[in-house]
């Protein structure tokens, strides 16, 4: 109950200091610094993040991030267990990455404006133009040469195995032409949702070796890559 307590208290901390920090922000967002803003919330992100984990009870281990391109387009591509996910990926990433989320966070008070300045975008999955859109400017910033993770599932497997990918869901990596980067992460689910209370729990990402999709053909982009991606998390996560 004191590792709920605590996890929770932080979590409600770091959101009010956002706001004075997205302040700062938008001064270097006027002012043309658009790279070096993004790099500075990345860095905040990930020093809470790390934070956060020792206090929630993980246990870390964290493999392959020699695997991530220092720079250049890339896509992560991971598996979805638990609300923890996120906070894994910040803290072990390394580098700026936005992601898809759904619509209905972009009504949640500071969660939203955490998405909204890590890059992220929120996708209406039941209005196709609108996703369509949303898409598009996630292919516009890869090919900028920034990151964004997607969760190719759908939706949380809360502690279920790997789920089958949700159907187009690699568009944003192809269209773009992205490195692709598989994810498997293994055990954040029971760091809070298992039990609804936080506490200790084994946790593993590993950062599988990037696969390439500029040389791909059309067919290979649809069927193939998509499962050379299922195949590599899903053998990273046998026990």
């Amino acid at each position: 109950m004191l590792k709920t307590i605590l996890g929770f208290g932080y979590l409600v901390f770091a959101m009010l200091f956002l706001l004075l920090f997205a302040f700062v922000s938008f001064i270097f967002y006027i002012l043309g610094l658009k790279k070096l803003m993004r790099m500075a919330i990345y860095r905040l992100a990930q020093g809470w993040a790390l934070s956060l984990i020792p206090i929630a009870g993980g246990v870390i281990t964290a493999t392959g991030k020699e695997n991530i391109p220092k720079k250049g387009n890339v896509c992560f591509v991971s598996n979805h267990c638990g609300f923890f996910d996120i906070v894994i990926l910040l803290a072990y990433c390394g580098r700026p990455f936005g992601f898809i989320a759904k619509k209905e966070l972009l009504f949640v008070p500071f969660i939203n404006l955490w998405i909204y300045m890590l890059g992220g975008l929120f996708i209406d999955r039941k209005n196709v133009r609108k996703a369509i859109k949303t898409i598009n400017k996630g292919v516009k910033r890869i090919k900028a040469g920034g990151g964004m993770l997607i969760f190719p599932e759908g939706h949380r497997s809360k502690g279920r195995g790997l789920l089958p990918f949700h159907p187009g869901s690699l568009k944003l990596a192809t269209s773009a032409d992205a490195v692709i980067v598989p994810v498997a992460i293994r055990g954040s689910y029971d760091v809070y949702e298992k039990n609804k209370r936080v506490q200790s729990a084994p946790v593993s990402i590993a950062f599988l070796p990037v696969i390439e999709t500029e040389n791909l053909s059309r067919e290979d982009k649809k069927q193939l890559l998509c499962d050379r991606i299922y195949a590599a998390i899903k053998e990273e996560l046998k026990e």
